[in-house]
């Protein structure tokens, strides 16, 4: 029988179980992958830790990507066959669907083809990555020339918005509190990289921007770090928060927003994934940059399927730049 991994019960990477289950079989508008290569996402950790946005059912599933082959499709599927090769797009609830395991019953509306001559490691770093850094383009409005400061930046969506601030001409000034990131940040392709172990933010933004302050952020921190880029920001700019890795209160900058005019917005990728047209102008974009070598997904570890709470405590010791991949 085919090795799943599911979890009975919140907590640490140790709850997760690799078990033996019956060949999943796909219903009304699923389709069955035979999977090749999981992505771990920082949604995953909150989800097993019952601190995510939808709370587990147990005995739960888990996971949003994965790149595989179709082995079957359910009744109403169409645009999908036998044999396609795919990874899969998080636009469904970690509640119903899961993706680590050598076999994932998908939608089959979140599954879609990926540029040949990518591997199925590199298949299954796309999606999340590149369509949450998309929001960028989409929400925030980024374009050529525009100050663009990404916080975090040596995760895989920190380094996707890299690229997508290279793909579209923006200036990237990249974030990190671990000097020993900074470097990895450059070959990157960000244009600056602020230490904040050592720098001052709003200093060194000063100084790049001359003057001006950034146009746009992209921050996953939040907590009380958000005065801070409110400090570094120019008129009217825009601060995406789209994630939570520090859990204090995120106090809201009330007079920093007073006097520059700012736009504080709240941000996941099922803004996109949920709405047809938005996906389909973030599939063309991601697809594009693909296609143009622009946009290439940074790999940082592989692990075995038998190795997944290695994997998650990796992912949990912040110690990657770029994607953990778990093969199967």
């Amino acid at each position: 029988m085919p090795k799943i991994v599911r979890f009975h019960e919140a907590g640490d990477a140790s709850v997760l179980k690799l078990e033996e289950l019956p060949k999943p079989q796909p219903g009304e508008g699923e389709a069955l992958l035979k999977v090749e290569a999981i992505g771990l996402n920082r949604a995953e950790i909150m989800f097993r830790s019952d601190a995510y946005l939808d709370r587990p059912s147990f005995p739960s599933l888990i996971g949003y990507e994965a790149a595989g082959v179709v082995e079957s499709v359910g009744p109403g599927v169409t645009g999908l066959k036998p044999g396609d090769r795919v990874s899969s797009i998080p636009a469904f609830s970690m509640v119903n669907y899961g993706t680590y395991g050598e076999y994932a019953v998908l939608p089959a509306h979140a599954l879609a083809p990926y540029p040949q001559h990518l591997s199925p490691v590199e298949g299954t770093s796309i999606w999340m990555q590149y369509l949450t850094a998309y929001g960028a383009v989409e929400f925030g409005g980024l374009k050529k020339g525009q100050p663009f400061l990404i916080t975090a930046a040596a995760s895989s969506v920190g380094l996707a918005a890299i690229q997508v601030a290279k793909f579209v001409g923006a200036i990237s000034i990249a974030t990190t509190r671990n000097k020993a990131k900074a470097g990895a940040l450059k070959d990157a392709g960000a244009d600056f990289v602020i230490d904040t172990g050592s720098e001052d933010l709003v200093k060194r933004v000063q100084e790049i921007t001359s003057g001006k302050g950034f146009a746009l952020a992209f921050d996953p921190v939040a907590g009380p770090g958000i005065e801070t880029l409110a400090n570094a920001a120019g008129y009217q700019a825009i601060i995406m928060e789209y994630g939570a890795l520090d859990p204090r209160p995120a106090p809201y900058p009330l007079f920093g927003s007073l006097r520059k005019g700012l736009s504080i917005r709240g941000y996941t990728i099922f803004e996109i994934n949920n709405d047809p047209e938005r996906s389909a102008r973030a599939r063309k974009f991601v697809t594009e940059g693909l296609t143009s070598g622009i946009l290439k997904p940074i790999i940082a570890k592989t692990f075995k399927l038998e190795e997944i709470v290695e994997a998650h405590r990796y992912m949990e010791s912040n110690e990657q730049i770029g994607k953990i991949v778990v093969t199967v």
